[in-house]
């Protein structure tokens, strides 16, 4: 990131072959690791479809309302006054609250124990939808610590 007046030219992503959308299209770069975008676009793709065959509804809109529950609308940014660090909240941006709810989907589906990747990236896609499981609960902790620490807000800037 630079420092000065120059800012960040984000990247533009392609959506993705099966769907057309650059949701799913992102959360399948999310899921890849060491370049392998079959594998990763093949979990993706068979988690959505399960997770939509159990809830009863689209692939997409079921990746969608997943994202959109984990997302957090408020977090915490450390600001340095007067010798003191002060954990401010902050209004977190569209694009970054979506990042870090799909970072939390596939981080907690990872940490689940058993089954395979499609099953675990599946069920933490239905339990979000359903406004449960890991992902939602540290959504609720990033919104329970910018909450404790409403009284610093006149720190942001």
């Amino acid at each position: 990131m630079p420092r000065r007046t120059k800012r960040v030219v984000k990247r533009t992503v392609s959506p993705d072959a099966k769907y057309g959308s650059l949701t799913v299209a992102k959360f399948i770069v999310k899921v890849m690791l060491r370049g392998q975008k079959a594998t990763a676009e093949r979990i993706a793709y068979d988690a959505m479809q399960l997770a939509s065959q159990r809830l009863d509804g689209d692939p997409v809109e079921v990746l969608e309302h997943a994202i959109g529950n984990a997302t957090p609308l408020l977090m915490v940014k450390p600001r340095r006054v007067g010798g003191a660090t002060y954990q401010v909240p902050v209004e977190v941006e569209k694009g970054r609250g979506r990042s870090l709810a799909m970072r939390w989907l596939i981080a907690s589906a990872r940490a689940r124990s058993g089954k395979s990747m499609v099953e675990k990236v599946a069920a933490e896609l239905i339990d979000a939808v359903q406004g449960q499981g890991a992902a939602i609960k540290r959504r609720d902790n990033v919104h329970r610590m910018a909450e404790a620490n409403r009284a610093f807000v006149h720190y942001r800037w």
